[in-house]
């Protein structure tokens, strides 16, 4: 990569999702200096040739670019706002893009407060969970102006490969949680359909294999459900974090002066999950609900999955 393509980077969250994102960045030829909460992916980074931080400061200072991907709004503001956060941090010019989901209103503020001090702020969050990272195939959908858009191009097209400006600031999480409906409402009929073969004592994997080459056929279907039918919740994207992004649909559902009947029942569903104690499990543990209002082992396989999520990554 020549000098002028080669980017100094601060990638600030390196959960399930970004860990992968900074390294594909590192292997693209940017120097990219990384900070997170837990020291070992902080390590996973050195030991692909990115550097490490020791504090947020470090990471952002002397930066062309700060890509932040981190759990929810509070963080999102913490890094932003805090101490040694990015807008007190960074030179005029900084390009800073969110790649976490978030309010689309909690997005806007950021890019006017970094307006301010002459930053230019995208909002980009991304679709595809931790396989679709690890293979650098995200779907990433970016908020704010065109110009800036245009700059961070190359870098996105190190991550992912449906790359999107879809409007504004804010507009990136608008259609993040149009995303996070579809993809909860699909998990849930996934489920339902394959509990509905098993409990007709139909072969599920045959099943579920001419179901994806049909009109059912879905990324849900191919990405989860070998695991939905092996029980397999490893979280790649956690109920805790589905269960924010419900909750933002559901604002601006109110926002918007929407009714979105099957929004709300898949919101309550992802709700009652994480009142079981699955707030860690992969959102695909989903099925885990349904099959306790069936009277199966749901609850107590929530609990237990949920012990094994909470030791995983943010996504």
């Amino acid at each position: 990569m020549t000098g002028a393509n080669k980017k100094r980077i601060g990638f600030v969250g390196l959960g399930i999702m970004g860990g992968p994102m900074a390294a594909h960045l590192v292997r693209a030829g940017h120097e990219v200096t990384g900070f997170n909460l837990e020291r070992a992916a902080i390590d996973r980074l050195i030991a692909v040739g990115g550097k490490g931080a020791s504090d947020l400061a470090e990471a952002v200072r002397d930066t062309d670019v700060v890509i932040t991907m981190v759990p929810a709004d509070p963080h999102v503001e913490a890094v932003m706002y805090g101490p040694g956060g990015v807008l007190e941090t960074v030179a005029p010019g900084t390009l800073v893009i969110d790649m976490s989901s978030i309010k689309p209103s909690t997005s806007i503020a950021v890019a006017e407060a970094g307006a301010e001090r002459e930053l230019r702020v995208l909002d980009a969050p991304v679709s595809g969970g931790e396989a679709g990272a690890i293979e650098a195939v995200l779907s990433i959908m970016v908020g704010g102006p065109a110009e800036d858009f245009a700059a961070a191009l190359p870098l996105f097209e190190a991550l992912g490969k449906t790359i999107v400006h879809v409007g504004p600031h804010g507009a990136g999480q608008t259609v993040k949680a149009a995303n996070q409906l579809i993809v909860a409402g699909n998990i849930q009929l996934v489920a339902e359909a394959l509990l509905f073969l098993e409990r007709a004592g139909v072969d599920t994997e045959a099943g579920l294999r001419v179901l994806a080459g049909g009109l059912a056929g879905s990324t849900v279907l191919d990405r989860k459900g070998r695991g939905m039918r092996d029980r397999d919740f490893k979280p790649g994207f956690r109920i805790d974090l589905h269960h924010k992004d419900m909750g933002i649909v559901s604002d601006s559902a109110r926002e918007f002066d929407l009714v979105l009947p099957l929004a709300g029942l898949t919101a309550q569903l992802v709700a009652s999950l994480r009142a079981q104690g699955g707030g860690g499990l992969d959102h695909s543990g989903l099925l885990l609900g349904l099959e306790r209002l069936n009277g199966g082992p749901g609850a107590g396989g929530a609990q237990q999955g949920s012990k094994q999520g909470s030791k995983q990554g943010d996504s």
